[in-house]
């Protein structure tokens, strides 16, 4: 049975409606798998008894010949997405007993789809985070780790969890958000796909808040066909997320070509940064060679304003995780810590229930929205990403898509870079600009390091044309044909 857990979506859905396998049997196989993965500390909750009842429901329907388009097959959550009566915790002490008594959209649309709940996985506090060391229930180990190195590697951040569990076989696919890049660098460092469609897309509804204007569910998976697939459940237009963009969700799994003949693909000078590992370098002109191959064209292009994309990032985001955060005080869900006092109450909850890297970001939010430093921080902020934005216009009246590194190096180790947030934060700095623009982007695995471990490669789009970069990351994932296994993974 534990062959079942190494299946993808796209093929265990297919031996489903064939009646090969059962999804009591595919569940069973992964909360198998999730048992002997604990190590990884990909979880912070497990839910088997709702997988198994939820697997034999779908069973029944398949016997009937019906079922959506996940139908029995399992899944994990990102411990971000508010679950009905499933502890929800945002990998934070304040909320760590807190059961929400509604749904998310997403999620709600993944159960309507057959789909079934394994757990929630584990994240950086509040989705703040490139490494998932913040978590207040302790660091997510990346699957890539050598056996006995200490100490182990990060899987990184936010999504850790979700990333760790696809990546370790623990699930075939799960969901992620991305503010800044928190699908697509876990992607790259734990060597699957990770896909952050365009902003608006998928509902926030549900989903604990970090940054509103920066924040996209999305999709592990570990092919481009099974991220299409996840995705393509849980998109959709709904009336209570008010930035929820009323368009149809196409048919990206079922359109997906890999073709790219014809297309020209962007390589944006400014992302060749100083001081870039030449082995990225090396990744990102092999990828331009091989979609040229392909029949591709490639063409330079600018975005001029890419260096000022981090500091940008680094203003908007804490602003807004500033003014999100402000409701968790005790009051009316969530820890509370009784003070002398009203103030004094609030202040000891947040300062008991907020980890250090979420009370930096809530410090620096409200300086920079205060009197007096607004118009020179907040404001210029958002002047330059509004020039962000115009960079990516001009770029794609040449192109129809960009090719990028999707992450300045591989997997670094626990505690490498805790004690110097700035240098954590640079992990971000290719993928922040798609969420400053709300783009779609996708980072797919594309090579090993020196010391072996996975790289990715990052694929950015126009607004709403996810069908262009899956495809491309189709074609970069045929001729990169990366087929590497975390150490402890037997070959199949």
């Amino acid at each position: 049975m534990s062959g079942l857990a190494r299946l993808g979506l796209v093929e265990a859905r297919a031996r489903l409606r064939r009646r090969e396998i059962s999804a009591v049997e595919l569940t069973r196989a992964c909360l198998e798998a999730m048992e002997r993965g604990r190590h990884l500390n990909a979880f912070i909750t497990e839910t088997p008894e709702r997988a198994l009842s939820m697997a034999e429901a779908a069973d029944a329907r398949l016997a009937r010949g019906a079922g959506g388009l996940l139908e029995g097959l399992p899944v994990a959550v990102k411990d971000l997405f508010c679950t009905a009566g499933v502890r929800t915790t945002a990998g934070s002490k304040i909320l760590a007993n807190f059961v929400p008594p509604y749904e998310s959209t997403v999620t709600a649309k993944l159960w309507a789809e057959g789909a079934i709940l394994l757990g929630k996985t584990n994240l950086d506090e509040f989705a703040m985070g490139s490494s998932n060391t913040t978590s207040a229930f302790g660091p997510v180990v990346n699957p890539w780790t050598p056996p006995g190195r200490e100490p182990p590697l990060v899987p990184g951040g936010s999504s850790g969890g979700s990333a760790a569990a696809v990546a370790g076989f623990l699930c075939p696919a799960a969901t992620g958000t991305d503010t800044g890049g928190s699908i697509r660098q876990p992607a790259s460092f734990c060597g699957i796909v990770g896909i952050k469609p365009t902003y608006g897309r998928c509902s926030r509804f549900g989903i604990v808040a970090f940054a509103s204007s920066l924040d996209q569910a999305g999709a592990f998976a570990r092919s481009v066909e099974d991220a299409a697939l996840l995705l393509q459940a849980m998109a959709g237009f709904d009336p209570k997320d008010g930035t929820s963009a009323d368009l149809p969700v196409p048919d990206w799994s079922g359109g997906l070509s890999g073709r790219v003949k014809g297309l020209r693909i962007g390589i944006p000078e400014e992302y060749r940064l100083d001081g870039m590992p030449a082995e990225i370098e090396a990744l990102w002109a092999r990828g331009a060679d091989w979609l040229r191959a392909q029949g591709a064209e490639l063409v330079e292009v600018s975005l001029p304003h890419t260096r000022y994309a981090l500091p940008t990032y680094y203003i908007v985001a804490p602003a807004e995780a500033s003014s999100n955060l402000a409701r968790y005080d005790g009051m009316r869900y969530g820890l509370r810590v009784p003070g002398r006092d009203l103030v004094d109450t609030y202040k000891r909850t947040r300062g008991a229930g907020f980890g250090a890297e979420v009370r930096r970001r809530i410090l620096i939010g409200t300086y920079v929205l205060s009197a007096g430093y607004y118009d020179a921080y907040y404001l210029k902020a958002q002047k330059v990403r509004r020039k962000i934005v115009q960079d990516f216009e001009a770029a794609f009246t040449r192109c129809d898509a960009l090719l990028t590194p999707t992450a300045p190096s591989a997997a670094f180790a626990i505690g490498e870079k805790s004690d110097d947030p700035v240098s954590m934060y640079l992990n971000d700095v290719f993928t922040v600009t798609v969420n400053l623009a709300g783009l779609p982007g996708i980072s797919v695995p594309a090579g090993l390091s020196a010391s072996g471990l996975p790289l990715g490669l990052q694929v950015i789009g126009r607004p709403w044309d996810e069908a262009t970069i899956l495809d491309v990351a189709r074609a970069l994932e045929e001729a990169a044909a990366f087929r590497a296994l975390p150490p402890g993974v037997p070959e199949a």
